[in-house]
């Protein structure tokens, strides 16, 4: 921890440089950190590490598992020990090594935004009410979104840097009292990407057996 006059000084520098507004339903210091994420997201192909653990009503963690992700413009690869998660924007495969088979399912609209966070952001506004709540000692957005409609969780808050709007955390409060939470690592931008990144592979997989549900 920091020294507690270090602290109060740090956080007086950060209150100088972010002044939260709002217009009517429209949180501009939120809509502004959130726009600054999304266009982070939507430009340059860019890879992460994501770290998901859950935690009870108690706070007690039960579950933790890191995954390797690289996304752009929609289309994404996960990678989680022996599974692989493709999505070319039409279809999403899922490759479970151990079973020796590929799912292969389209996409919907009502598929959930939390598994493509460029299109969380992208249509926030749509899907949620957001609030900016505070910036952190070291330049982090605290911002909440309230869903419009009734989901498994009531609240999901952003951690994002401010000046670079890298995505740092994301946390989905449930009803129940437990709680998911995704912290990102690693994040590096422009990675190099080809779109057979992001489909399944046949012709190099032959073995393994195909369930399409399209």
């Amino acid at each position: 921890m920091l020294l507690m006059v270090a602290v109060i000084s740090f956080c007086g520098t950060l209150s100088a440089q972010i002044t939260h507004k709002a217009s009517g339903d429209t949180d501009e210091t939120a809509s502004a950190v959130l726009k600054r994420a999304s266009d982070k997201l939507n430009g340059k192909a860019v890879g992460f590490t994501v770290t998901m653990i859950n935690k009870d009503s108690d706070k007690k963690e039960t579950a933790r598992l890191s995954a390797t992700v690289v996304y752009s413009k929609g289309r994404y690869r996960v990678e989680q020990d022996r599974n692989v998660l493709y999505c070319d924007g039409k279809a999403i495969w899922h490759w479970n090594k151990d079973a020796g088979e590929v799912t292969v399912n389209p996409v919907t609209d009502g598929d959930d935004d939390l598994m493509n966070p460029a299109k969380l952001l992208a249509n926030y506004q749509k899907n949620f009410k957001a609030k900016y709540i505070r910036t952190e000692e070291d330049g982090t957005s605290v911002i909440d979104l309230t869903p419009n409609k009734g989901m498994s969780y009531y609240k999901i808050r952003l951690l994002i840097m401010e000046k670079t709007g890298i995505v740092k955390s994301m946390e989905l409060h449930n009803y129940d009292g437990s709680r998911g939470e995704y912290r990102i690592s690693n994040f590096k931008q422009g990675v190099a990407v080809s779109d057979k990144d992001f489909s399944f592979d046949r012709n190099a997989n032959p073995a393994v057996e195909v369930i399409d549900m399209r």
